[in-house]
């Protein structure tokens, strides 16, 4: 398995609307570059582009999502950095016999659906305290960008 790129980061926010007000200034945007509901992850999103790197606001679209369970831990903040790589299924296997821990989803499957690609969660307690994600999303940033 083989890393090629640092695919986005997230950060757990309480308010959605409150962080973009917050972020757009400093980001030099005026609205996200994607915006969207992920109704299987219980999350509201806005991402913005940042060179090749995906700069995600999340917010729990209900009090039992991971979101919000995040925050209610830890605060608002960075809560995951995700990886891109060329296959999440191979690369799954690979990390799975060098005895990384994978998260399942609630019918207990590792590859999760994303659009036209699939991801996965490494369990934060083999990486050093950080959720990390693997992605194989094909997204050309140029093409993205607004």
């Amino acid at each position: 398995m083989k890393v090629k790129k640092i695919d986005h980061i997230c950060i757990a926010v309480k308010n959605l609307e409150e962080a973009k007000r917050t972020w757009e200034p400093f980001l030099g945007k005026s609205g996200p570059d994607d915006a969207y509901i992920d109704e299987a992850e219980k999350i509201k999103v806005a991402r913005y582009w940042v060179g090749e790197v995906g700069f995600e606001l999340m917010e729990s679209t209900t009090p039992g999502g991971e979101v919000a369970k995040f925050i209610d831990r830890n605060g608002e903040g960075v809560m995951l950095i995700s990886f891109n790589v060329e296959n999440t299924r191979a690369a799954i296997n690979a990390l799975k016999a060098k005895e990384y821990p994978f998260i399942p989803d609630a019918e207990g499957a590792v590859a999760r659906p994303f659009r036209d690609c699939e991801f996965a969660f490494i369990h934060p307690k083999k990486m050093n305290g950080v959720l990390t994600e693997i992605i194989d999303d094909k997204w050309d940033e140029q093409e993205k960008e607004v």
